[in-house]
């Protein structure tokens, strides 16, 4: 089923982020090589996200899915600044086995909301093959969503494998393996303010440089 067409509200370019010279916090100097997105600048971005969602989708019965376990953070700041009623779902998906290996696309957690008719927004950390989304996305379509559209607060377009495009977009960042507000290795790091860059001998101690 074709979404449906809606106007759009312009929101600025996502800004291409670099390496910050933000100093690591105490603490996880051990683990993270540099601070990537500060706190004070994600939670800038994440305003104005919501208010062109907020515009978009104003007089619209909107249906929020968000992709577990990465987004949980992201989802939480960026609902709370939609200034209109929604619902909201949650969905498993997982396509990584081991570290940074990525495996077959499994699900952990079906929707119990009925997706059929309504507009949909699909919410997710990062975009960086797209293979993930592409899947959901497809489903989603399968299921009966009338309009659909997906956000992301990452993308990282050198690693998309596929022609696959975010909707709404907070930064994009370079080739990095990034962790912090969300994000993790091995289910460490989610709770990190910021985003921050993995040293290489974290995830990767037997590759040589």
């Amino acid at each position: 089923m074709p979404s449906s067409p809606l106007p759009r509200t312009p929101l600025s370019a996502p800004p291409h982020v670099r390496t910050s010279r933000a100093v690591v916090p105490r603490g996880h100097s051990r683990d993270i090589a540099a601070v990537l997105i500060p706190q004070l600048r994600i939670q800038r971005r994440v305003a104005e996200l919501a208010a062109a969602i907020s515009a978009d989708y104003r007089d619209q019965e909107l249906l929020v899915v968000a992709l577990l376990n990465g987004t949980v953070a992201f989802l939480a700041d960026l609902m709370r600044q939609m200034e209109f009623p929604l619902t909201m779902d949650l969905m498993g998906v997982s396509s990584y086995r081991s570290g940074t290996t990525s495996g077959d696309l499994a699900y952990t957690k079906r929707l119990k909301v009925d997706v059929r008719g309504r507009q949909v927004l699909v919410v997710d950390d990062i975009l960086d093959t797209g293979k993930t989304l592409t899947a959901v996305t497809r489903e989603l379509k399968a299921l009966g969503a009338a309009g659909l559209r997906t956000c992301v607060l990452l993308d990282k377009p050198t690693s998309r494998s596929g022609g696959f495009e975010a909707d709404y977009v907070g930064f994009v960042v370079p080739h990095l393996f990034v962790v912090g507000y969300g994000l993790d290795y091995a289910e460490k790091y989610r709770n990190l303010p910021f985003v921050g860059v993995l040293k290489k001998e974290v995830y990767a101690p037997e590759t040589p440089e």
